[in-house]
């Protein structure tokens, strides 16, 4: 009997996570909060909706654009009496990584169902990949945490690594190189924010949204799971289009809803259809 085997450009190849919303952390709430505190150390209020704005970008980048909002730079303005510059940035981000590596272990927590996911893929043989806007010394934090915990992708990426960060391709680049895989459209980027998303598409890739557990939404599991049906019809409506319009292919609520997503990405792989 003749047994025709998939082609090897229908079929994917590797999975790149990110991290905080997507892998661990329900809702993101990490960077988040360390985020608010910096700015108040300042004198600045910032609320957690401005916080969130730029998720997924390098801290410096994040810290940069969150004094670039009218009201925070003018916080700035009138409590140092001068412009929010790149110098204030440096000294915030050195502040920054030790308060936000501090409330790690705490946000540590796998989201369920990934464990059991990454279990799947690597069945399926695919490659772990992982690329997060976290730097260095806050990964040397979680990593350990989330190996116990279960995960242990097969490469890092971290903000600071390359010459340029998300929404650049750059930590897709290295991925491919790590993983030994190509081409992009074998390689699936999931992500609960934008920039994470663009990364991906930069990189020709396809690229699934997280709405529930991540960024979008902004929950912790324990305040999503008590919050009325109707209401969570509306945020998840609200999460997806906002992701939809970061550049994601489809949207999952976690993690855990990730394997039917790969089945239809290869139906459509085997279809012709590229990212």
């Amino acid at each position: 009997m003749n047994t025709t085997l998939p082609s090897p450009d229908t079929t994917l190849a590797a999975v790149v996570f990110d991290w905080a919303g997507t892998v661990i952390d329900f809702g993101s709430r990490a960077p988040m909060g360390a985020f608010v505190q910096l700015f108040a150390r300042h004198g600045v209020e910032l609320s957690i909706t401005e916080a969130r704005g730029p998720m997924g970008m390098a801290k410096w980048d994040h810290i940069h654009a969150l004094g670039q909002l009218p009201r925070i730079a003018a916080q700035w303005q009138s409590r140092h009496g001068r412009p929010f510059g790149n110098a204030d940035v440096d000294a915030l981000y050195e502040e920054f990584t030790p308060m936000n590596a501090a409330v790690i272990p705490a946000h540590a927590d796998l989201i369920p169902g990934a464990v059991e996911t990454v279990q799947a893929l690597r069945a399926r043989g695919l490659k772990i990949g992982s690329t997060t806007g976290y730097n260095r010394p806050i990964m040397d934090v979680l990593l350990p945490l989330a190996a116990q915990g279960g995960f242990a992708p097969d490469n890092l990426i971290c903000a600071g690594d390359l010459a340029a960060g998300r929404p650049s391709p750059l930590m897709m680049y290295r991925c491919f190189a790590d993983l030994g895989v190509w081409p992009p459209h074998r390689v699936v980027k999931v992500d609960d924010t934008g920039v994470g998303l663009q990364e991906g598409r930069a990189a020709g890739c396809w690229a699934i949204g997280v709405a529930v557990s991540g960024n979008a939404v902004g929950m912790g599991r324990e305040e999503w799971q008590a919050t009325a049906p109707a209401q969570q019809a509306v945020l998840r409506k609200r999460a997806t289009e906002r992701l939809l319009a970061d550049g994601a292919h489809l949207v999952i609520d976690s993690v855990a809803d990730l394997l039917p997503a790969l089945d239809g990405i290869e139906a459509r792989l085997a279809a012709g259809e590229r990212p």
